[in-house]
Formats: structure tokens, C-alpha cells, sequence
């Protein structure tokens, strides 16, 4: 069977470039689907009388169950296989939000666009991509994380101004629609073109020789939930592991929970239009797409901690800049620039540092549980948001704090130290 798929593709190696397209694809859809909310919130206020802080409530579950589900998926893909678990993933995403279309009560939006679309999207997250990486590449990986990172930046450039202008010529049921058909789209695409492991098509990684025989997870046996808790206790005995998980739990914090969610409503409080907003996050994702990749390329060469201690500290200065701004033509873009350079640019670096604490086989499950904690500051950030606009009428507060965050943030990314062996790893099985 092997030697008969083999056969049918061509690339050799290289063929784990068209995994990271397909994966790229995949990664960028979902995060259509997890920025959809920041686009719906004014409609649905509009249109279902739905108080802001309730429908932030709603979009605050989906983040937070988007990053919880990552860890578990991640070890799901060894124990069941990577495309079973992707298409399970699209199948959700795509019945929940179709689901949606019928809600007439808030609750619903929870459990559609909170709930359901946020464990299906958190098998396509971040953590997919770290365990692509480690799979199918030897060599390169900070380059190609940093690549597939930009995807959810890129997802920003091709949805927002798309969903925008959906939201405004119909209101929400449009931006609905249009997200369920794409995650509809994407369950050949995933069957077909991404096989499980190199292996499976007769190859080895790229970048590795011909008797390379890549690490193998625990997980790929027993219990996949009570592997993924228990890698959970064994990282959380570690510093190491506090430092990478508070970092990235101000990460989240910083950009898909307050800017994400908020900064179109935020826009919208000052005059301008949601197309016009959508267009500031999409300027956002274009720079996002040539810093994040441009940080897999540095995080390839240089200390990955003086990476994320510079990444921060510009995020926290350009939150801290924008209520300050006067939210004119030019200041806006100004903070576009700063700040869509590194949205996601602190990924490769982080990855890196999580795979030299904790090694290859339990590094992907690791990564995972950083990632929720990411999920966890953005799910803050989505709730904190509403509830500041509804306290004070203006999201000036909330985003001076975010940037008093991301500075300290900054100062735990230089006191993380993967020299010393942090974590023991699990023993393979006899």
C-alpha cells in the first residue's frame, strides 16, 4: 500500500512543501472563522438587540476552547491519524457555524460560534502546525513555522475586508454563511493531498537522510487524554514552562482577544466604517505575513529570548500608542505597521524554546498546552474588552493596560533558560 501511494506523489522530499501549503490553507480558514466574531458583533447587537459584553462572551468561549482543544489534538493526531483528525476538525467548524444561522437567542451563539467552532477550530491552530513541522521537517523548521504562523495574519488580509463587506450589505447571516461553505471546502482538500507522515509515501523528512527515523510519541498509544494531562503535570513541574506559558498567555491577551475582537468596534466608536476597519487589521496581516516569516528565518540564527524581549516590547508600546493616537489616516497606519509586524512573529521563537526544553516527541503536546495558555490571555482580553466598553464607554483603558502587559512580557522572555534539562522525558515503550 505504501509503495503503491509512493508512487502516485511526485516531489520526493520536497513533497513537504505541499503538505505546508494544504496545512497553510487550512490554518488560514481558521482563523477566518475564529476573526468572523469581530465583524458579526456590531450586526448582531443591531440586529438581535444583544448587549456587547454578552456577544464578547460568546467569542471569549470560542478563543478559549480554540486554545484548550489544541494540546488534546495534537496528541489525537498521533493516536488517530493527523487527516482524520483535520477533517473531524472542518466537519465541526463548518456544521456549527451553518447551525448558527437559526439562532435567535443568545446562549446559541455560545454553544455555535463558542463551543462547537472552538474545539473544531483548535485542531487547526497553532499547535497543527508545530506538530506538521516536527513531522515533516529535519532542517528549516523556524523558517516554516514561521511561515505557516503568518497564515492566521494572512486569514486577516483575505476574510476581514471579504466578511466586512458582508456584514455591512447583510448584516450577520452572510458572514455565517460564507465561513461554513469555506470549512466545508476544505475537507477533500485535506483527505486527498496530506498523507500522515512522510513514511507514509515512502520518503523521509526534509532535510533529514535516507535512515533518518524521526521521534515518536508516546502518544501514538494508550489513553491520548490521560497522555496529554500527564505531559501537563510533568511540564508544569518546570520553570521553563511557566515562563513560555505566562508569555504567551500576554500574547494572546495582546492581539486576537483585545485587537482581534475589539479593535473594529473600538474603530467604530471613533467614526470610522467597518470595511475601513477590516482594512486596518488586513494592513495588519500584510506586515504580519513579512515579520512572522522573517522571525522563522531569525529564530533560525539567533537567541530566540532577545527575539520575543524585542517582539513584546514593540507590541506594548503600539497598544499603548493608539488611544493616544487620534485615530487619523496616518496614525493608524503607523500602528498598523508597528504592531502587524509582530503579531504573530513571537510563534518560531516561542516553538524553538519549547522543543529545546522538552524535546521532539513530547514537544508538539508541550507547545499545546503553551498555546492554550494563549488562547487563555485571548479569551481574557475578548471578555475584558466588552466589559470595559460597557463600564466606561471607550476601550481607552483596556488597551493602555494591554501594553503595560506586553512590556512585562517582555522582561519574563529574557529570564527563560532551556540549557539545562528541564523535563523528563516519558520512556518509550518496550
Amino acid at each position: 500500500m505504501n509503495s503503491a501511494i509512493a508512487q502516485s506523489r511526485p516531489f520526493g522530499q520536497r513533497y513537504a512543501f505541499v503538505v505546508v501549503g494544504v496545512i497553510f490553507v487550512s490554518l488560514l480558514i481558521a482563523a477566518g472563522l475564529r476573526s468572523a466574531p469581530a465583524v458579526m458583533m456590531v450586526p448582531l447587537e443591531e440586529s438581535l438587540g444583544w448587549r456587547r459584553d454578552v456577544i464578547s462572551f460568546g467569542a471569549a468561549t470560542g478563543i478559549f476552547l480554540y486554545g484548550l482543544a489544541g494540546p488534546f489534538a495534537a496528541a489525537l493526531m498521533e493516536r488517530i491519524g493527523l487527516r482524520r483528525t483535520l477533517v473531524g476538525a472542518f466537519v465541526l467548524m463548518s456544521g456549527s457555524t451553518a447551525l448558527s444561522l437559526f439562532m435567535t437567542e443568545a446562549w446559541q451563539f455560545v454553544v455555535t460560534w463558542g463551543v462547537f467552532s472552538g474545539i473544531g477550530s483548535g485542531a487547526v491552530a497553532t499547535v497543527l502546525g508545530a506538530t506538521v513541522v516536527n513531522r515533516w521537517f529535519k532542517t528549516n523548521r523556524g523558517l516554516v513555522m514561521g511561515l505557516m504562523s503568518a497564515s492566521s495574519a494572512t486569514g486577516l488580509l483575505v476574510f476581514l475586508p471579504l466578511l466586512a463587506s458582508l456584514a455591512q450589505s447583510g448584516g450577520w447571516r452572510p458572514v455565517a454563511l460564507a465561513v461554513s461553505i469555506a470549512t466545508a471546502c476544505l475537507i477533500p482538500l485535506v483527505f486527498l493531498l496530506v498523507p500522515e507522515r512522510p513514511s507514509s509515501i515512502g520518503t523521509v523528512r526534509f532535510g533529514a537522510e535516507a535512515d533518518d527515523v524521526p521521534p515518536v510519541s508516546p502518544a501514538s498509544e494508550g489513553n491520548f487524554i490521560a497522555h496529554t494531562l500527564g505531559t501537563l503535570k510533568r511540564a508544569a513541574g518546570t520553570r521553563v514552562f511557566w515562563y513560555l506559558f505566562a508569555t504567551f498567555f500576554i500574547c494572546g491577551f495582546t492581539t486576537n482577544g483585545l485587537v482581534g475582537t475589539h479593535l473594529i468596534a473600538f474603530c467604530s466608536d471613533q467614526g470610522i466604517g467597518e470595511i475601513q476597519a477590516a482594512g486596518l487589521l488586513s494592513l495588519m496581516g500584510i506586515f504580519d505575513l513579512i515579520g512572522t516569516t522573517f522571525s522563522g528565518w531569525l529564530t533560525d540564527r539567533f537567541d530566540p529570548r532577545k527575539l520575543l524581549g524585542v517582539y513584546y516590547s514593540i507590541r506594548g508600546l503600539a497598544l499603548i500608542y493608539l488611544p493616544f493616537s487620534g485615530f487619523s489616516g496616518t496614525a493608524l497606519i503607523v500602528f498598523a505597521v508597528f504592531y502587524g509586524l509582530d503579531w504573530i512573529a513571537t510563534v518560531p521563537p516561542t516553538l524553538r524554546l519549547t522543543n529545546e526544553a522538552f524535546g521532539d516527541r513530547s514537544g508538539p503536546i508541550v507547545f499545546g498546552w503553551i498555546v492554550a495558555g494563549h488562547q487563555v490571555g485571548a479569551a481574557a482580553a475578548a471578555y475584558f474588552g466588552g466589559v470595559m466598553r460597557e463600564m466606561q464607554g471607550d476601550y481607552q483603558l483596556a488597551f493602555v493596560i494591554a501594553g503595560m502587559t506586553g512590556i512585562i512580557a517582555a522582561c519574563l522572555a529574557l529570564l527563560i533558560n532551556t540549557d539545562r534539562p528541564s523535563f523528563d522525558p516519558e520512556p518509550q515503550a518496550a
